[in-house]
């Protein structure tokens, strides 16, 4: 017999965005709606599937790869925010570890960055040149949760600004490696060059996509190539393009010209049917537990408050392939004290956190 308690949520349960319910039950870890014969410990407020961050780095900070100790406080950190999924968007650690602590975030990993040599964060990727792609593909498809993650684009320091770093022909045969293999593909892209061959190459997903335009945002959306905005990330590029000003002047403009836009772009795609989902890019320079700020910020570039609380509940599962609320789904739950239909910034404020059945925040 599990350990578990019997939980009584009561109150409002928003099973989906038009699916709510006046109460549930949590029976050995596992969400009921069938009243059971044992007591039960009562929680009272409006419960929401656990979110999801979609895009997060637990085990790396800004220099890299962090120890086991340091990871368990991120992963702490998201989960006592509400975030009890989460799609680690690459990391250098090796955090295979958390998946047997019933107290922690539940971990969907795209394994280790591939990137250009010489082109991205120091100690975060596999760093190679072209010819290797399909093989670190394959590498990280098999080692991943059904992910793959590619740097699309970087500061080239000879032309001073964001350029492409892979040619067309060998983004086609990796994107085909990794769904031969069984995994998808995103990629990080701030600028505007690296998105067409990308998309016409069959890629999932796209992390930031601040350099969407008129021009790839109906492709975007005939494909159904989803976006994380991490839009709480994108906020940092006007002090990033002021360090970089003196040397790359060309890249500052061009930051500060994609932060100015953000929330147009993030809105125009919303509104031609792009899936949009939550993710913070915490754990390189960011704090862990922004998850709600993000929800916050989708509201903010003109997303409908529900369509931006579905980004990290319903859709956010859905699309991950996770279950939410449904019957006999493991009990990963938040529970708040009013609507956050109403006002999505009361997701900052959780009132108690439900990890595999157990309260644990």
């Amino acid at each position: 017999m599990s350990d578990h308690a019997v939980l009584h949520v009561k109150g409002r349960v928003l099973v989906g965005p038009e699916d709510v319910r006046d109460e549930l039950w949590v029976v050995d870890g596992r969400v009921t709606y069938d009243r059971p014969a044992a007591e039960a410990v009562t929680v009272t407020g409006w419960a929401l599937p656990g979110l999801v961050d979609a895009h997060c780095h637990v085990g790396l900070d800004r220099h890299g790869a962090v120890d086991d100790a340091t990871s368990e406080k991120q992963a702490l950190t998201d989960r006592d925010a509400g975030a009890l999924l989460i799609r680690d968007a690459g990391s250098a650690a090796d955090t295979r570890w958390i998946d047997d602590r019933e107290d922690l975030p539940k971990i969907i990993r795209a394994g280790r960055h591939i990137a250009r040599t010489r082109r991205y964060i120091r100690n975060y990727a596999h760093e190679i040149e072209p010819a290797d792609l399909v093989a670190y593909v394959a590498r990280e498809a098999r080692r991943g949760d059904g992910w793959v993650k590619l740097v699309g684009d970087w500061i080239d320091r000879d032309a001073g600004d964001l350029t492409a770093c892979w040619p067309r022909a060998e983004v086609e045969a990796a994107i085909a490696e990794a769904h031969r293999l069984g995994a998808r593909v995103t990629a990080h892209c701030f600028a505007e060059d690296s998105l067409r061959d990308l998309v016409e190459a069959g890629i999932d997903c796209v992390e930031h996509a601040t350099g969407l335009t008129d021009d790839t945002i109906p492709l975007f959306a005939e494909r159904g190539v989803a976006i994380v905005p991490t839009l709480v990330n994108i906020a940092t590029f006007p002090s990033l393009a002021d360090g970089g000003e003196a040397k790359f002047p060309d890249w500052a403009a061009h930051m500060r010209r994609l932060h100015a836009r953000r929330y147009d772009t993030v809105r125009n795609a919303y509104d031609a049917g792009i899936p949009v989902f939550v993710g913070t890019d915490a754990g390189g320079s960011l704090p862990h537990g922004l998850v709600a700020a993000e929800v916050a910020e989708l509201a903010k570039a003109g997303i409908p408050p529900l369509e931006a609380l579905a980004a990290t509940t319903w859709k956010a599962r859905a699309w991950l392939g996770r279950p939410a609320l449904e019957e006999g789904a493991p009990a990963d739950l938040v529970v708040y004290g009013s609507d956050p239909r109403a006002d999505v910034r009361v997701l900052a404020d959780p009132l108690r956190v439900v990890l595999n059945g157990r309260i644990v925040g």
